[in-house]
Formats: structure tokens, C-alpha cells, sequence
């Protein structure tokens, strides 16, 4: 390895320590999911100098040099600056934005979270066929031509048989000098999963409880996509109604109406019996709310539609109760009451962002 090599991996080393040691502080904050791109995110962490010594001006005086008397001061000009406030004895904060890959922060967060793979159900066997450019041959149609490799032939023969000119240096090449390129079919087993996101959005669901619902669905998002090659995902907002909607209506929409949980089971439910067959599908359910519901009868019917069709169809139900000083916390109550021995079921508490960290684990610790 090159010294080059080596230094760039000790650098990545420290990077991933850093992460791991303020990965709480990174989840409580939803400033990384701006900061996502396709497979890497930014993150910013505490920069990294390297210590090196500083001259000053030459022939300046000072220590050891130029003119000076015992009991000099070794200060620069001693009246007052000029600037406002008061000065201070610790240094700026100064950070670095590091680009890390997403699957590298997965492995970061299953580490430090002591996440265990997930055993996905189902056939592991599905296949995608995808082609695979290996080589070059002499036939093929015109739209994958080797322009590089035909030169190339075209002068070898050219100068083989004499007939090229280095001051006409004019290369034609023939039918027989053309090279296209070749491809294999390859088929690539994976498992396929998809994760169905529910949340409550009536008038009792603030801005801070959305932000928080935002910033756990990205690092669940984050470890489930590390776990299956192929990973879907749909959103589901309700009040006294619910909708299929897509990412960004999920994340930010405003509503003031009441609570019927039972709709967004419906639709969810809904979801899983029309595209995603439980024998060759991952089911993930989650649903975050702040546990109100609009009556006793409705949350009968949740009871129904998780037992009977949810439940039975799913890896693992996960609930996710964002606490809000106008909701009541009654439906987690009611889901420990009916499903405390059921083991796809985890139930989750979020008081604030600092509880995120302990929320994921909860859902992700089973390893289902």
C-alpha cells in the first residue's frame, strides 16, 4: 500500500470514530438529511488538522534575539483593541464536511446500535437478470461498435500489409476490422422488501412531532436499505381519513381534522393484499402517532385489521408514539394490551429528538 493509500486510510478510520462517538447527536438533528445525496450523505464533524510548526518574521526580535532587557514584557502593544464584547479563553469550532457512503453509515449505525442483521422471510431466491458488456467481438449491430478496438485493427492490418502512410497517416477501416461489444446476461438473486409508512397528521401532530417521524424514518430508512439489494417505499398520511401520498407530502403536510387510525390500517392493508405478496415480499409497517383515536369501536377495528391481515403478512409492525402535549397516549396502551406476547410487534416511546436513538433500536433490534 502507498503512503498515500495508507494516510487516506487512517484518515477514513478516524472519520468513522468521530461518527461513531457523536452518532446520538447525529440522530437527534435533521440536518444530515439535507444533506443526502443518492449513496453518500455530508456530514459534518470536527476538522481534522495536522500539527505542523508556524514562523514568523525574520528579524522581528523577541526571545533569544535582538535587543532586550531582563523583565521585558514579551507582549505586543499593551493599550486596549477596539474590538466589542468580551474576550474569551477557548478556541472556535471549526468542522470539516466529510462525504460518507450510505452503506458505510448503516455498518456505523449497526456497530454502535448493536443491530443484528436482519433474517429476511420469504423466497430468497427472486432474480433480476441484467446485462453485462465482458468483452468484444467481430459482429454486432452498429449502435455498439468498439470505435477504439476497429482503429486499432484497422491500423494493425494497415501496417501489416504495407499499405499505410505515415505522412497520410489515413486510417479506413474495413468490414472485417469493425469490433463490437459483447455482453452476458447475469442473474442476480436478491430479496425484496418495502417499507410502509403510516403517520397521524391531525391538528394534535405538531411541526416538531413531524420533524422527529422525518429524522427516524431516515436512519431506518438508512439500515433497511443496507439489509435488502431491492427496498420499496410507500407513505400513508391520515386523519379521519387516510391517503397513499409520496415522499415529500408525507414529510410536510399540515392537517386539522380528527383521528380514525383503522383508515390508514385499511389502506395499508390494502397495499400489501394488491402488490406485495407476504411469500415473496419483506413487509415493514410503521406507524408513528401521537395516540389519540377518535373512539373505542375504532380501535377495536385496528385490533382486527393488525391480527387478522397486518401482522400476519409483516417481518415485524413497528409503532412509534411521538409524544405531543395535546394527544393522549391511550393506542399504545391498548396495542401492549393486545399484542405484549406477539413478537413482530415492537412498540415504541418517542418523548423528544433525544429518544430517537433508542426508538431505532427498539424496532431494529430484533433483527426480523
Amino acid at each position: 500500500m502507498s503512503r498515500i493509500e495508507s494516510d487516506h486510510s487512517r484518515f477514513r478510520q478516524i472519520v468513522r470514530g468521530r461518527i461513531k462517538r457523536n452518532l446520538k447527536k447525529y440522530m437527534s438533528q435533521g440536518e444530515l438529511i439535507g444533506r443526502k445525496g443518492k449513496d453518500k450523505v455530508s456530514i459534518p464533524i470536527p476538522r481534522i488538522d495536522i500539527p505542523r510548526f508556524r514562523f514568523g518574521q525574520k528579524q522581528t526580535g523577541g526571545v533569544s534575539q535582538g535587543d532586550g532587557e531582563p523583565g521585558d514584557s514579551l507582549g505586543g502593544d499593551p493599550q486596549e483593541g477596539e474590538g466589542t464584547g468580551k474576550a474569551g479563553n477557548t478556541g472556535g469550532e471549526h468542522t470539516l464536511d466529510v462525504d460518507v457512503d450510505l452503506k458505510e453509515l448503516a455498518s456505523i449505525m449497526g456497530e454502535e446500535l448493536e443491530l443484528p442483521r436482519i433474517q429476511p422471510k420469504g423466497q430468497e431466491t427472486l432474480e433480476t437478470i441484467k446485462e453485462r458488456y465482458t468483452g468484444v467481438r467481430p459482429v454486432g449491430p452498429e449502435s455498439l461498435r468498439h470505435f477504439k478496438r476497429t482503429y486499432k485493427q484497422a491500423l494493425k492490418r494497415m501496417i501489416s500489409t504495407g499499405s499505410y502512410d505515415p505522412s497520410n497517416p489515413i486510417v479506413v477501416p474495413r468490414r472485417e476490422d469493425k469490433r463490437y461489444r459483447a455482453w452476458t446476461e447475469v442473474r442476480q438473486k436478491h430479496t425484496n422488501a418495502v417499507i410502509i409508512y403510516m403517520m397521524d397528521v391531525s391538528g394534535s401532530m405538531g411541526d416538531e412531532q413531524k420533524e422527529i417521524v422525518r429524522i427516524e424514518s431516515f436512519w431506518l430508512d438508512t439500515w433497511l436499505r443496507s439489509q435488502y439489494e431491492g427496498l420499496e417505499s410507500r407513505y400513508i398520511i391520515h386523519d379521519a381519513t387516510a391517503r397513499e401520498v409520496d415522499q415529500n407530502t408525507f414529510f410536510h403536510t399540515r392537517e386539522s381534522g380528527g383521528t380514525m387510525i383503522s383508515s390508514a390500517y385499511k389502506l395499508c392493508l390494502n397495499l400489501i393484499e394488491e402488490s406485495y405478496p407476504a411469500s415473496d415480499w419483506n413487509i415493514y409497517p410503521f406507524h408513528f402517532s401521537d395516540g389519540d383515536n377518535w373512539s373505542v369501536e375504532d380501535t377495536t377495528e385496528c385490533m382486527r385489521l393488525l391480527s387478522q391481515g397486518i401482522i400476519p403478512a409483516s417481518n415485524l409492525f413497528c409503532y412509534g408514539q411521538v409524544e405531543s402535549p395535546y394527544g393522549s397516549g391511550q393506542f399504545i396502551k391498548d396495542l401492549r394490551e393486545h399484542f405484549a406476547s406477539e413478537p413482530r410487534v415492537t412498540l415504541s416511546e418517542i418523548k423528544n429528538r433525544d429518544a430517537i436513538f433508542g426508538s431505532i433500536k427498539e424496532f431494529l433490534g430484533k433483527g426480523k
